[in-house]
């Protein structure tokens, strides 16, 4: 569906930690720590004979060792298995299980809104409609895809640069006759964990991608993108999470909500959406990100055993309004393994089936949260200019408040505070620092001789 924004105002997962202490040494210690998400820790070395040394406190940058080697287990290619994979932490909003939260007190007149007898529809499958394959794609890349430069033609102000590891030949929402339409592409880096996200993309010769908006997502840790920004999705949500993927479905499980369409929102959002995209005023078009819940009395039992698993994780997890388009389209990716006749039984389903969870609070214009972006305080590189061409630099950096962090060209997104480059030519890096209340940028320049 189309996308309208709204215009307003450690490479790779982290191992365990390495420290090599003494530069003269050959004495190398290793802190290792199972943790369950991505952040910030305080540890102490202790240093046994013939050093006898303690360190004091350290702040130790970790990855949780769970999301980064099921990350790295995910298959390659387009469409691939994700092995069982779930994107994000479990306590983030896409994974909750949402099948005893309150029901909205405006419930049925969003409902009515909609309109009680507006039917849902699966919008994806097998095979092709009208020349394009239905639904959503999306491929998966490792170690050895390079990142290209994204050329932005509308919300570059929004989006998250590049460079990105996106294929020359990654399917484009719509192939191989994407037209007009959303043309989304999505990406999902198994050797960083990162996913990346396009919309109104196409692919030029020399391998490089043009897009009226881009974003990126950790998916260890769900980094914050500032309120208020569009991504490659209306509700300034990301895409990927909420697909309906024919390996999940076939495991027995769907684990997250959907994503789904309506006609008509509001200028509003309520969380996990961040941005909105109106185009109605009237008093029940529902915000960005409301989230509809099949009531738990519905009977599935008639529906077959794949229709079962999604229509269980529409009462467990439900879907989240991501997009204005045709009413209660529910997303998925495109599989030759779908059966069409049995997807369609679901159309059998009602908006009446469903119900609103409660929505929280609803920001506005009026109410918007506000903070600091991030601040930069150091960006310096590790050798003086000039240098020969294939030098391998270290750029470094301190910064406080950051959610992510990016840095272009060369490297792209990053955890931790540094990354080695290896300029061919005078070459100007900047570091974006990110979080959900703005970005904050650094240049500097490395000569080369």
């Amino acid at each position: 569906m189309l996308n309208a924004p709204l215009l307003e105002n450690v490479p790779a997962s982290v191992p365990p930690i390495s420290s090599n202490v003494d530069a003269s040494s050959s004495q190398q210690f290793i802190a290792a720590r199972s943790v369950s998400t991505f952040g910030i820790f305080v540890g102490a070395f202790s240093n046994p004979s013939p050093g006898q040394g303690n360190s004091s406190g350290i702040n130790l940058h970790s990855a949780s060792t769970t999301q980064a080697s099921a990350c790295r287990g995910i298959a390659v290619g387009p469409g691939a298995t994700l092995n069982g994979f779930r994107p994000f932490p479990a306590d983030n909003a896409w994974n909750q299980d949402i099948s005893a939260a309150t029901v909205d007190p405006r419930s049925d007149s969003y409902i009515n809104f909609i309109g009680s007898a507006v039917s849902l529809h699966p919008d994806f499958g097998s095979g092709k409609h009208q020349g394009s394959y239905i639904g959503i794609p999306y491929s998966v890349v490792g170690s050895s895809q390079s990142p290209v430069n994204i050329l932005f033609n509308a919300y570059g102000d929004e989006s998250d640069p590049g460079p990105m590891p996106i294929p020359a030949n990654a399917h484009i929402e719509g192939y191989p006759n994407p037209g007009t339409g959303d043309r989304h592409v999505l990406i999902l880096d198994n050797n960083n964990c990162w996913l990346y996200e396009l919309f109104g993309s196409s692919v030029n010769a020399d391998g490089s991608w043009n897009a009226a908006s881009a974003a990126v997502w950790d998916l260890q840790n769900y980094t914050q993108r500032p309120l208020a920004w569009t991504s490659a999705d209306a509700a300034g949500l990301p895409v990927f999470p909420g697909l309906i993927r024919y390996d999940e479905v076939a495991g027995g499980q769907i684990a997250h909500a959907l994503r789904f369409t309506l006609q008509h929102s509001t200028a509003a959002y309520v969380l996990p959406a961040t941005h909105w995209a109106p185009n109605s005023s009237a008093r029940f078009a529902p915000p960005m990100g409301m989230r509809l819940r099949l009531k738990a009395h519905f009977d599935i039992s008639r529906f077959s055993a794949t229709n079962q698993v999604i229509l269980k994780a529409l009462k467990q997890y439900g879907m989240i309004l991501a997009d204005n388009g045709s009413s209660m389209y529910v997303s998925g990716a495109p599989d030759n393994r779908w059966d069409n006749n049995d997807l369609h039984k679901l159309s059998s389903l009602a908006a009446s089936d469903f119900e609103v969870v409660s929505l929280g609070t609803v920001y506005t214009s009026s109410n918007l949260p506000t903070g600091s972006a991030p601040a930069i305080s150091r960006f310096a590189a590790s050798r003086s200019n000039p240098v020969s061409a294939g030098t391998a630099i270290t750029l470094s950096w301190n910064a406080s408040g950051a959610s992510y962090y990016i840095v272009s060209p060369q490297i792209g997104a990053i955890r931790g505070t540094s990354a080695v480059v290896t300029p061919s030519q005078t070459t100007t890096y900047t570091l974006y620092a990110t979080n959900q209340f703005g970005r904050t940028t650094a240049t500097l320049t490395v000569a080369v001789q």
